[in-house]
């Protein structure tokens, strides 16, 4: 199995600024508004100064579900907190409205997996149902490692975790990422971030739900 793809609790960059980025923003921690305000401006506030931040909405599951085609979302590139802003608004109209949620289509789990799937078989390696339909056993083939943990991602954000931060190295079709998640009081969020030694966008992904919350968090520490 190819363990390589993906790591959790494994070292990043706010290794590189906190002693122990596990407790620096549990809610005991000493300063821990100030660790969350140095965090986001080194995840997020860096790249969208950049023109390298794109935010990633998801929606679609809900009542435990967990289904890969039922997983929607919608991206936007972040120039400033004001764009995040737009995206919250034009968010709550659909909502209030009843009206469909912005919408990039079903394909950010399903599609990647039919493709990794196919490849396997292609390979040839038998794959029972269990195997293509049970997250916890896409490991057994060639880039399921790397799906999975952006499964449990999704799915933590969805449904919530009781952890506060996890990092996380994987590798995905555009390069290493780390993955900096976050679940505060404040709201519920993750960065993936290029490895130091790579290019390319920076990605915040977030339920839909918690769309207000991070813009307020974000507006709370760095002015709107």
């Amino acid at each position: 199995m190819p363990y390589t793809e993906a790591k959790e609790h494994a070292p990043g960059r706010l290794h590189g600024i906190f002693v122990d980025p596990y407790s620096a923003f549990d809610n005991t921690a000493t300063e821990r508004l100030l660790h969350l305000r140095v965090a986001s401006d080194a995840l997020l506030l860096a790249p969208m100064r950049a023109g390298r931040l794109v935010l990633r909405v998801l929606h679609g599951w809900q009542n435990g579900s967990f289904e890969p085609g039922e997983l929607c979302h919608s991206d936007h590139r972040l120039d400033s907190l004001a764009d995040l802003r737009r995206v919250a608004d034009a968010y709550r109209r659909a909502f209030e409205h009843g009206e469909p949620l912005p919408n990039d289509g079903s394909g950010l789990l399903a599609e990647p997996l039919a493709r990794a799937i196919a490849a396997a078989e292609a390979e040839g390696q038998a794959l029972d149902e269990e195997t293509r339909t049970i997250p916890a056993r896409w490991p057994a083939f060639k880039q399921g490692l790397t799906l999975y943990t952006f499964f449990k991602v999704y799915h933590r954000l969805t449904y919530s975790e009781d952890d506060a931060y996890r990092a996380i190295r994987c590798q995905t079709p555009q390069g290493l990422r780390e993955i900096h998640e976050f679940h505060l009081e404040e709201g519920e969020f993750a960065v993936a971030a290029p490895a130091e030694t790579e290019g390319g966008d920076s990605v915040l992904l977030l339920h839909e739900s918690q769309l207000t919350p991070v813009l307020r968090l974000l507006e709370a520490g760095h002015g709107a």
